[in-house]
C-alpha cells in the first residue's frame, strides 16, 4: 500500500466512520464511499494487475470499464467503483496465486 494517497478529502461532513482492512492493515472510510474512494483515499493503487502486477487505481469510475474489480479476503470479487464500502469489509489489491 502506497503511503501517500491518491484521492484527498477536501470537505466530509457529518458522516460516520466505516472500519475495513485493507492487504491486512486497519483502515477507515466513510459512510457513503465507494470501495474505490476508500482505498484510494488511503494510497495509490486500488489493484495490481492480474496479468502484470502493475498498480491499477481505476479508469472509468462508472463500472463499465472493467478496471476496478478486486479481490475480498475470501476470494470474492466486486467492482470497486461501484461497490459501497460496507464495516469489517476485508479488501486486497493482489490476486490470489
Amino acid at each position: 500500500m502506497s503511503t501517500k494517497p491518491l484521492l484527498q478529502r477536501v470537505a466530509i461532513g457529518p458522516r460516520q466512520s466505516v472500519p475495513f482492512e485493507l492487504d491486512g492493515v486497519a483502515c477507515s472510510g466513510f459512510e457513503g464511499d465507494t470501495v474505490l474512494t476508500a482505498v484510494l483515499a488511503q494510497g495509490a493503487v486500488l489493484r495490481h494487475s492480474e496479468f502484470s502486477d502493475a498498480p491499477r487505481a481505476g479508469f472509468c469510475l462508472m463500472g463499465a470499464c472493467q478496471d476496478c474489480w478486486m479481490n475480498t479476503a475470501d476470494g470474492q470479487r466486486l467492482r470497486a467503483c461501484s461497490t459501497l464500502l460496507q464495516a469489517g469489509m476485508r479488501l486486497s489489491t493482489r490476486w490470489p496465486a
